[in-house]
């Protein structure tokens, strides 16, 4: 529907933007299966660390809290109440919370 391909270095279900202007997409299964029995996703965003910090600031504000804070692999989770969770990330560490 978008027009996005398979990503050529990762598994089948990544996809890229052909024309290099939108994010890409990663998707992740899943360890196991929502105590609750409900549905819910897990979105990967990536982009530049500038755009990263103000995606996670804005999702803070929109009620999302940051729930996750991975310097290492260099991305955050936000999570919604229903346990939606998206992971911003980029190329270079985001600073550590106070």
């Amino acid at each position: 529907m978008l027009g996005y391909d398979r990503r050529p270095d990762s598994p089948d279900e990544d996809l890229i933007d052909p024309h290099g202007r939108l994010a890409p997409f990663w998707f992740e299964e899943m360890d196991e299966l929502r105590s609750d029995g409900s549905v819910t996703i897990h979105l990967v965003v990536w982009g530049p660390r500038n755009w990263a910090d103000s995606r996670v600031a804005a999702g803070a504000a929109a009620g999302g809290p940051m729930s996750r804070l991975n310097l290492e692999e260099k991305f955050c989770t936000l999570a919604d109440p229903s346990g939606n969770e998206v992971d911003v990330a980029t190329t270079s560490a985001p600073d550590q919370a106070d």
